[in-house]
């Protein structure tokens, strides 16, 4: 009877912790796989792909909108940006690979948006954006998961996390357009290689796994003065400038940047580096649909990974992981939502 008795505890006990544990126990892709964001239905939800393009799965399926998914460095959790909390608010949310055991990263409730999320390479701290819009005050923040408490960076937006852990990249923005700018995360020095003269907007940057050059989006053409113009005028004065934005890649230091992709068409946004840095996805506008591309970094060949959606909706963005570049950090045992002690207490 005591045995039995043992048996059922120790079954409830492997139940509870793979119900409190899944974080330390959740798997990553076995293949290569691509996180973006899809509002085919008229709702932005996560979506995970091969890189090819197949298998195009819904992660999130909720009714609030769910985007910019980002992998954790081991593969096995997705950080992305929800509005569950209300359409003014947006907050950083963690869940499995698989899309299961969803949990917001803050506690408190806030009226603002988190959003732009990047993973540090040891898995334990992030940076974002943030916007209060009733106290107009905005920036780039640091956070530490399971902690309330953040650390404001003195400058920049859409941070990308170097895979060394040394520096975030980010853009920054001054009177004639945005820089590439690489900000030391001990000494927060400000590094910016790239002259705004060869590039006037300089934007999204995406790091290769081994840090030695990085995707942006980018405008080589000087931002049209629109100061005296009539509305109008200045709209379309913007409109054909934006037109124009495209993909380029471009080593650390700044040297040997190039252009990927033509500047015919819609223009190109969200480029992401994949981790052997042969390839560069990025979104763009085909017959009023924002769709995915690839294009490969050496020969040019441009690949359509996404086909479907409606008008203004369909596809866009991208984070890549490949598990033979995946970084080797341990799950962190902070982030189980009851710990082993707890277990035993029950």
């Amino acid at each position: 009877m005591k045995r039995i008795q043992l048996l059922v505890f120790v079954l409830l006990l492997l139940l509870m912790l793979n119900v409190c544990a899944s974080p330390l126990f959740a798997k990553a892709p076995t293949t290569p796989k691509i996180l973006f964001t899809s509002s085919r239905d008229g709702n932005r939800e996560i979506y995970m792909m091969n890189p090819d393009g197949s298998e195009q799965v819904n992660l999130t399926q909720h009714p609030a909108g769910d985007l910019q998914a980002v992998w954790s460095p081991t593969g096995e959790q997705i950080l992305f940006v929800s509005d569950r909390q209300g359409t003014r608010v947006r907050n950083l949310y963690v869940m499995n690979a698989d899309g299961s055991n969803v949990r917001r990263v803050f506690k408190k409730k806030i009226m603002a948006w988190r959003d732009s999320p990047t993973w540090s390479p040891d898995g334990k701290q992030f940076a974002y954006n943030y916007m209060d819009w009733d106290r107009r005050k905005s920036g780039l923040y640091l956070g530490t998961l399971g902690e309330e408490d953040v650390e404001p960076l003195p400058y920049g937006s859409l941070p990308a996390w170097s895979p060394d852990g040394s520096e975030i990249a980010c853009s920054v923005s001054h009177a004639a357009g945005t820089r590439l700018t690489f900000i030391n995360v001990d000494a927060r020095d400000r590094e910016q290689p790239l002259p705004d003269k060869v590039l006037p907007w300089q934007s999204d940057p995406s790091w290769s796994a081994m840090a030695d050059r990085l995707a942006i989006s980018g405008n080589k053409h000087p931002i049209p003065d629109i100061k005296d113009r009539e509305l109008h005028e200045a709209r379309e004065l913007h409109k054909a400038w934006k037109a124009k934005q495209s993909i380029f890649i471009v080593n650390r230091d700044g040297t040997d940047l190039r252009q990927l992709v033509e500047e015919a068409g819609a223009y190109a946004q969200y480029p992401e580096l994949s981790p052997n840095g042969q390839e560069v996805l990025y979104t763009q506008m085909i017959n009023d649909r924002p769709q995915i591309f690839k294009v490969d970094v050496n020969s040019g060949v441009l690949t359509q990974l996404t086909h479907v959606g409606m008008p203004r909706f369909g596809n866009f963005g991208g984070d890549w992981f490949d598990p033979a570049y995946a970084l080797p950090v341990s799950p962190q045992p902070h982030l189980l939502t009851t710990t082993w002690g707890d277990v035993k207490k029950q």
